[in-house]
């Protein structure tokens, strides 16, 4: 059985996650990490992951941008592979983790659910077969408790269909206040927040007369906490340093 510390312990999907591995034969929590110290659960927790002791073959972390500064320094200096599954990481975060990825093997993806993977790829090719000629744009629901806009998620979907569309395309996040048409190489991208909205993503390609609509509905929190379990499974018996991601998890 793998030996997970468990960064974000304490949150929404922390917890979903160690209730996922309380009855798994694959992966069980050592330890978590949490701001909010309190012990939820049978494992202890620490707020500094220099305070843990023990051993981990992986560090998964469902917790806040801000917790990579600690994470990151943490697993060089053990040697422990990392799953990134926060969102919210600036440039200077993302150049962080291409460094530490020299010396340890992460895998970080903005969205754990192997849906969404299949959806990028298939937004992908939506955008080569029609970017040409349709317009796109990107809405993505999440409840109200979430705290950025657009989600991780709707930006690693925009950036598969950028990547694909024969053109250099413009991301638009607010058209408030501006009375013109719309531009031809936009792409819109609208965050809706409300309710318990697990997470609901949906790529519009709009043409003259037809559209067509791509779309991924997270019912439960659970799918991310699978695919994070799955994602430390792998991780931990990966020896060479790197960036990993679906696509090597998947095949």
């Amino acid at each position: 059985m793998r030996k997970i510390l468990l960064s974000g312990c304490n949150g929404r999907m922390g917890r979903a996650v160690a209730e996922l591995c309380r009855d798994s034969k694959e992966a069980g929590i050592v330890a978590g990490l949490d701001t909010y110290t309190v012990k939820l659960n049978s494992f202890p927790v620490y707020a500094d992951p220099m305070e843990f002791g023990g051993y981990a073959d992986c560090v998964v972390d469902f917790s806040h941008f801000s917790a990579l500064t600690a994470l990151l320094p943490y697993c060089i200096r053990k040697k422990t592979p990392l799953v990134l599954c926060s969102t919210g990481y600036d440039a200077a975060h993302q150049a962080a983790v291409a460094a530490a990825a020299q010396e340890v093997p992460i895998f970080q993806s903005a969205n754990m659910s192997y849906g969404i993977h299949v959806l990028k790829d298939l937004a992908a090719r939506a955008a080569k077969l029609l970017g040409g000629t349709f317009d796109v744009e990107i809405i993505e629901r999440h409840h109200n408790q979430k705290l950025d806009a657009p989600s991780g998620t709707a930006l690693t979907l925009c950036g598969a269909v950028t990547d694909a569309l024969p053109y250099d395309a413009l991301p638009v996040y607010d058209r408030h206040g501006e009375r013109k048409p719309r531009g031809r190489r936009e792409i819109g991208l609208h965050a809706v927040r409300g309710g318990t909205i697990v997470g609901d993503h949906e790529i519009v390609f709009a043409g003259h007369g037809e559209v067509v609509t791509l779309s991924h509905s997270a019912l439960s929190r659970e799918v991310f906490a699978a695919g994070a379990v799955k994602a430390a499974v792998f991780m931990s018996d990966v020896k060479t340093p790197g960036l990993y991601g679906f696509e090597d998890l998947t095949g």
